[in-house]
């Protein structure tokens, strides 16, 4: 018996291949509309919070002078004039118009090292929160998704840590490994991540046993595509908060441990040291410390207030219908 053969046409055989490209096109469409309406709906609650809108703006000027700082500062901030040895500024008695801020004890503009300051505390932050997140949120998703050995030994060396506080510790790391940039984010970090880590390790720990994790196991998505793309989306909002509140709280760290004469060098222009330095003339050149330590409070407390509308703004719990 003759074996009759079946032929395909092409243009069929093309129309069914391209099926599944024009759906993945199609999803991809879809998502990148429900984000930029995400993303609409998220600028209109923030214009709707007067104090996060505040210190987003605030902030926003700080980013744009640590970045544009070599092109806007009006003196060289490493070289002074021993002439202009605590110059007072401008608008106080004494004061010269070119000089805004003063000088300090070495005849340094002190706006152009505030400025340069800026771009040291804002660095050692941003970087060491996102170390810091990128260790916790990884470690407390397979901790909480997981459980079993790699959770106690995770949460047994977290709560090793947490006995030890924060500024003690950091200050034991620099000491050991010296002043300097990394340093300083290696300091911040080694502890710093315990916190997202207790954090994500609860959530994961509450969402693993929703119904859409359950719908997802049983659709057969693997273990690892269930943490990132089913549980990370879920709690990343109460993440985001803490990286924005522990910005602020690295910030601090740095300006402290760089007081105490263990941050980037003595070189480099950094709050925490110019405050040091500047204890001595607090009586008779008071702008020293007190101008750089203001820098420090309305940089920390616009991060703090923009931290705590971004919780009213993206935590579903804190929404009333």
């Amino acid at each position: 018996m003759d074996s009759k053969r079946i032929s395909i046409p092409s243009s069929q055989t093309a129309g069914t291949a391209s099926q599944p490209l024009q759906q993945n096109m199609y999803l991809l469409a879809i998502k990148l509309r429900l984000l930029r309406q995400n993303c609409q709906s998220f600028l209109r609650q923030l214009c709707r919070h007067p104090s996060a809108l505040l210190g987003a703006l605030v902030i926003i000027l700080y980013l744009l002078a640590a970045v544009f700082a070599p092109y806007i500062i009006p003196q060289d901030p490493f070289i002074g004039q021993l002439g202009n040895r605590l110059l007072p500024p401008s608008w106080a008695e004494g004061g010269q118009p070119e000089y805004l801020l003063g000088c300090d004890e070495l005849g340094r503009d002190l706006l152009s090292r505030i400025i340069y300051g800026a771009r040291v505390s804002i660095g050692v932050g941003f970087l060491s929160v996102m170390v810091s997140m990128a260790i916790g949120v990884t470690a407390g998703l397979a901790a909480g998704y997981f459980r079993g050995w790699f959770d106690e030994v995770f949460s047994r060396f977290a709560d090793l840590l947490l006995a030890f506080p924060y500024l003690i510790f950091a200050l034991g790391v620099m000491m050991v490994t010296g002043p300097g940039f990394w340093n300083l984010i290696m300091a911040l970090s080694f502890k710093g991540w315990v916190e997202f880590f207790r954090l994500t390790r609860g959530e994961t720990l509450s969402e693993k046993t929703k119904e859409y994790v359950e719908a997802a196991k049983a659709s057969g998505q693997g273990d690892l595509t269930i943490m990132l793309s089913e549980i990370l989306p879920n709690i990343v909002h109460s993440v985001i908060v803490l990286g924005t509140l522990r910005m602020g709280y690295m910030i601090i760290m740095e300006a402290s441990l760089s007081f105490l004469g263990l941050g980037v060098g003595t070189r480099i222009p950094a709050w925490g040291s110019m405050i040091a330095n500047g204890r001595q003339f607090m009586l008779n050149a008071w702008w020293i410390s007190t101008l750089p330590g203001l820098a420090l409070l309305i940089l920390v407390l616009s991060i703090n207030l923009l931290g705590e509308g971004l919780r009213d703004i993206l935590d579903p719990r804190l929404k009333i219908d």
